[in-house]
């Protein structure tokens, strides 16, 4: 009796006996393949962001062999293709401003290619969302690997850590407590190996949520980039997303609501960046599941954080694997989680963690004695952000929690730039500075500058910390009292948009509360003398502009909400 092959995109492409057939399979060749890998094998497409422009992703060649080496060895057919890639160290206005681009890279390159199971090569922030979006409005067997964050910094016999140093040793330079040079010679000292941010950062939060998920092989998030343990991961990658094509176990038998609700946790319990929540959300949109900004507080602001890292601690992510990084974190918070969410290596999550081990319990602390008490993000709502704001209170200064200072304002960044060194600036540490037209469409794309640096004449004072609010980002590397996200934002009109210098706001996160002290007649006047800012006018910054949604709804564009589905498309000729 023939065995009935089983459904797979890729036969409409390279099984049909007519002159298409001829086309798919003759121009396929090319590259050396011989017939017999046209007979019905499973086709792997390996998405990659590897780019030169994109630092922390320099090693996805190496990389992708080794996930193509698991797809022959498990008798699939490896096709690499290149997408978009987003480097948030060189990318300008913003990287954000490109991650929606980006997943409609992917989506449409999956759809339109015989590809029956997707591995993702994700590294720096948002190449890691913009991918996971992509595949998900597809829904084919998807299975993520991470570029892995790079070796620990060394400078002058401490290690320092990526972004975190950066943004500390800039302020110690503006406050005259390092020198230029020192600074200089840092430079060469901190990043020494490929791969992402070593502090927890966007990347490796982000990296840590697609474990969490279930999305990636257990241990993906935290292994060094140049550790050759990183590689077989991908190795083993490329042989399951072969079996995952096979068993049919298709992207929204993984990214259920459970498995939201997991990392969300998860998040809190690693003390993860303020980035994961705009991700996120835009990722369970894409996947047509109900997530809310509410949620992120409801399910995870009062949780502890566990890990000892920067910068909200003092470890980095070399230090996190050693000592057993993701796994043991969720073992230790394993009664918080849904313990029978589906992987991605056909096993529940909780029987992918029950034995995990800690070998450090510095770095990675117990559910009884955590690193920080109730350190998960905090979701801040009053008349000054109607649809909510976020604030990291793991990253804050625990004594300006709860503020109430005189606003100081800054209309733009240039604004900000212009003005935050001036010695008449009328601005002290009991202040609460604001930052507008940031966000989403007003910067455009939401960039990470909402961690304002603070004004030298209170850096000389030897203050390291006030209240900033804006409706921009932060990197997730950053640290400080910095309320992020204000929704709706100041570009569009919202409540931001109209505070002004002298203005009293109140802080309270204790509360979850954010509130301008102005009575709602006098914002109803000042709002008919408020002029919107000008908006681009070609190219896809306008597209974004005219569709992207607020941060509340994680800022993904209107009309990529939702999933389409993999059908096999017309023939081109």
């Amino acid at each position: 009796m023939t065995m009935e092959k089983p459904k797979r995109r890729s036969r409409a492409w390279f099984e049909k006996q007519d002159r298409d057939g001829f086309v798919h399979r003759s121009w396929t060749s090319k590259a050396g393949h011989p017939p017999d890998e046209f007979d019905g094998r499973p086709v792997i497409g390996i998405c990659n962001t590897w780019s030169e422009l994109t630092p922390c992703n320099s090693h996805f060649r190496e990389l992708a062999e080794f996930v193509k080496r698991g797809v022959l060895e498990a008798g699939g057919f490896p096709l690499e293709f290149p997408v978009m890639s987003l480097g948030e160290t060189q990318l300008r206005p913003t990287a954000m401003l490109f991650r929606n681009l980006a997943s409609m890279d992917v989506e449409e390159s999956i759809r339109g290619n015989p590809i029956d199971g997707v591995v993702l090569l994700m590294g720096c922030d948002k190449t890691t969302p913009a991918l996971m979006m992509g595949a998900a409005s597809c829904g084919l067997p998807t299975i993520g690997v991470s570029g892995g964050p790079m070796l620990n910094g060394k400078f002058r016999g401490k290690d320092i850590g990526s972004g975190t140093g950066v943004w500390m040793m800039s302020e110690m330079v503006r406050g005259g407590q390092m020198t230029q040079e020192e600074f200089v010679e840092a430079e060469g000292c901190m990043n020494r190996s490929s791969g992402t941010c070593m502090t927890m950062g966007t990347a490796s939060t982000m990296a840590s949520m697609i474990e969490a998920l279930g999305m990636s092989l257990p241990g993906n998030a935290a292994i060094p980039a140049p550790d050759t343990r990183r590689n077989r991961l991908a190795q083993l990658s490329g042989r399951r997303i072969v079996q995952m094509v096979e068993e049919d176990l298709t992207m929204d038998k993984i990214m259920t609501r459970e498995a939201f609700e997991n990392a969300i946790r998860v998040n809190a319990a690693i003390g993860g960046s303020t980035n994961a929540v705009i991700h996120l959300l835009a990722m369970a949109g894409r996947m047509g599941i109900e997530l809310t900004l509410e949620d992120w507080d409801k399910l995870g602001s009062h949780l502890p954080c566990l890990v000892n890292l920067q910068p909200s601690g003092h470890y980095l992510m070399e230090d996190f694997y050693y000592a057993g990084g993701v796994p043991a974190v969720m073992r230790e918070i394993k009664h918080l989680l849904h313990l029978d969410a589906p992987t991605v290596n056909g096993r529940a999550i909780g029987d992918n963690i029950k034995d995990a081990p800690c070998y450090n319990r510095d770095v990675i602390k117990t559910i009884d004695e955590p690193f920080k008490e109730a350190a998960g993000i905090a979701v801040l709502k009053g008349n000054l952000a109607p649809d909510g704001a976020v604030i990291k209170p793991s990253a804050a200064s625990p004594q300006l929690l709860k503020h109430r200072g005189r606003a100081v304002v800054f209309e733009s960044i240039e604004d900000l730039h212009a003005r935050l060194d001036d010695p008449n600036l009328d601005i002290d540490e009991t202040c609460v500075m604001v930052l507008k037209n940031c966000g989403p469409c007003g910067y455009p794309g939401m960039a990470e500058v909402g961690n304002m640096p603070l004004p030298s004449k209170v850096l000389m004072k030897g203050i390291s910390d006030m209240v900033r609010i804006s409706d921009a980002r932060m990197s997730g590397t950053a640290y400080g009292t910095v309320v992020l996200h204000t929704s709706p934002e100041a570009a569009v009109g919202g409540p931001l948009a109209l505070v002004r210098t002298g203005d009293m706001i109140q802080l309270d996160v204790g509360e979850r509360s954010l509130h301008l002290e102005v009575s709602d007649e006098e914002l109803a006047r000042r709002r008919t003398e408020w002029t919107p800012p000008e908006r681009p006018t070609r190219g896809y910054a306008k597209l974004y502009v005219d569709h992207v949604q607020q941060a509340h709804l994680g800022a993904d564009l209107d009309f990529l909400v939702g999933r389409s589905g993999a059908p096999v498309p017309r023939e081109s000729h």
